[in-house]
This record gives C-alpha cells, sequence and structure tokens, in this order.
C-alpha cells in the first residue's frame, strides 16, 4: 500500500494555462518525501488537490488506497496538512484550536483532549495554551498549525513550507520533531525553499516544474550526480593560513572552519593526511549545504532547454 498514489494529475485555468500536465507520484508509507520545484511549478497546486482544496481537472489520487472522489471523508482523516498561510482564528486560546481541530475529525472529548495536550507538549506550546493565539511569535503560530495538523494522528502528514520565516533555533527543533514522528510511523511529504532542510531530512525526492516532474529518485542517488563536492571542517585550533601542500580548492572562512572541494571519486584520505601532518586537528566534518541547490538549479535549467542533461 502507497501511502500516496497520484495518477495522470491535471489542472487547467481559464485561458488555457495549465498549473498540472498529467504528473504521475507515489510515495511509500513511513518515508519522508520532499516535494521540490521553483515559484509556480505546481508543488502548492498539488498539494491543493491532495487535500480537496482545489479542484483538479482529471486524474486520480489516493491517500492510503482510498480515492478522494470517492470517499473523500475517510481519506481526508488519513491525512494532515500544514499550509503556507497561518489558517486559525487568531482570537481563539491555542488549546481551543487544537481541540476542535480533533472535533472536527470526530474525536471523542477524551480524545480531542489528550491528544491536543500531547502535542502541544511535543511542539513545546503547551505553556501558550491559555494565551490567545495572535499574541505569539511567528515560528510559534507555524507549531499550532503542526499540531492542529496531527491532532487527529494522520497517517500521512503534508507540510508546505513549515520553517518559513521561523528562526533557526525553532527550525532545528522542529526538524528533530518531524524525524521523531516519521521513525514513529508516519509518512512526510515535504515542500521548502530551504534545500538543507531537504537534504537533511528526506529519503526520497520529486522535483516539479511548469506542471510536471522532472526528476523523481531517492535523495542519496541524486547527490551521486554531481561533479564535485565540498566538505566543511571545523578545527580545533585555530588556522591562519592554508598548508602550501593541500593540493584542492580551499578555503578558510574563519580561523575554525575550513571549506574544501574534491572532484568526484577522489578521496577524502589525502586532506585528513596533508591537515594531520601539517598539524592540523579536526573537531568535526559535515557536508556543504550548497550541493542539492546545485543539483536543483540544474535539473531545474535542463528542463526550461528541453531537456537536455
Amino acid at each position: 500500500m502507497k501511502a500516496l498514489s497520484i495518477s495522470n494529475l491535471k489542472k487547467e485555468y481559464a485561458g488555457g494555462l495549465q498549473a498540472l500536465k498529467g504528473i504521475d507520484l507515489e510515495v511509500s508509507q513511513g518515508d519522508f518525501f520532499a516535494l521540490l520545484g521553483p515559484n509556480g511549478a505546481g508543488k502548492s497546486t498539488t498539494i491543493g488537490v491532495i487535500s480537496s482544496l482545489v479542484t483538479k481537472t482529471s486524474g486520480q489520487v489516493k491517500i492510503l488506497d482510498i480515492d478522494i472522489d470517492e470517499n473523500h471523508s475517510l481519506a481526508k482523516k488519513k491525512l494532515g496538512v500544514v499550509g503556507q498561510e497561518v489558517n486559525f482564528n487568531q482570537f481563539e486560546k491555542v488549546g481551543d484550536i487544537i481541540r476542535n481541530q480533533a472535533g472536527y475529525h470526530g474525536l471523542s472529548f477524551k480524545e480531542a483532549r489528550e491528544n491536543a495536550k500531547y502535542y502541544m507538549q511535543k511542539l513545546d506550546i503547551w505553556d501558550k495554551r491559555n494565551e490567545q493565539a495572535r499574541k505569539l511569535s511567528g515560528g510559534m503560530k507555524r507549531r499550532v498549525m503542526v499540531a492542529k495538523a496531527l491532532v487527529n494522528n494522520p497517517e500521512l502528514l503534508i507540510l508546505d513550507e513549515p520553517t518559513a520565516g521561523v528562526d533557526i533555533e525553532l527550525r532545528r527543533s522542529l526538524w528533530d520533531f518531524l524525524t521523531e514522528i516519521n521513525n514513529e510511523g508516519t509518512t512526510i511529504i515535504l515542500t521548502t525553499h530551504y534545500l538543507e532542510e531537504a537534504e537533511r531530512l528526506c529519503r526520497n525526492i520529486a522535483i516539479i516544474d511548469s506542471g510536471e516532474i522532472v526528476e523523481n529518485t531517492s535523495m542519496q542517488e541524486l547527490l551521486t550526480r554531481l561533479e564535485e563536492e565540498t566538505f566543511v571542517f571545523d578545527l580545533k585550533n585555530p588556522l591562519q593560513t592554508l598548508p602550501d601542500n593541500l593540493e584542492y580548492q580551499a578555503v578558510l572562512e574563519n580561523p575554525q572552519k575550513l571549506k574544501v572541494t574534491i572532484g568526484k571519486g577522489q578521496g577524502l584520505n589525502t586532506i585528513f593526511e596533508v591537515l594531520s601532518n601539517s598539524g592540523i586537528q579536526i573537531s568535526s566534518m559535515r557536508n556543504d549545504t550548497g550541493r542539492l541547490e546545485e543539483l536543483f538549479m540544474g535539473l531545474v535549467d535542463s528542463n526550461l532547454n528541453g531537456g537536455e542533461r
């Protein structure tokens, strides 16, 4: 069974404008899936169709094998959506917003109260439960929207730009929470403009452009296409100048951060050996997060140029 199955989905507007040109997409249960694309590519239209907020022209959408046209109410119970815009009454108390949402899904008063408390605690908004939502920061409002989407324990959660405008601390804590619920079995589909976010969280990825899916693969496979890769080394001791024998493209961003770019197929052993021989100790290493953005732009440019690669 697939968490989401989309077949030949089309959406046309007046004047012949096609927002979606017959896309096919499958997301397996338990996946953490990225749906990426530039502004106007069709991401939000696709989410709108899945959540029944946008009427499709043709095609089929199934959520956990339930056709959204044939059994809309049951399909909707399986789905939670966090949209880009705040979609709750900001004059209501936070706890009431989340409990009322549970009621819309038919949960009992006891279930609504327990689920609302659970997710408010998990998202660190429990102490805000009696405050009017309008008094919350932008980041806290995003958390309310996540709790509201999860209060009925959906099997599929769709997040449309969930960390837009959220500070780094809140963003990373939200990442940890989403990873936790995904590990517990919730399927997550994420759209984001923060490509670091997609690379860090998602196992599989589809890229949509001009209403068409131009790439659908695993994150790991997509990243192997890079001709070169940049690594960031955090240094234990400050470094003022680069070693003369480091025969790579390297930039010392600050005395304790070194960026080194290597070609595809080149190993890291030589870099470690040169740094070690120069008395430079490394405290940690990670991939530079710009690498997915490089691929993303290349794929979109390829689509604009008629599919040439």
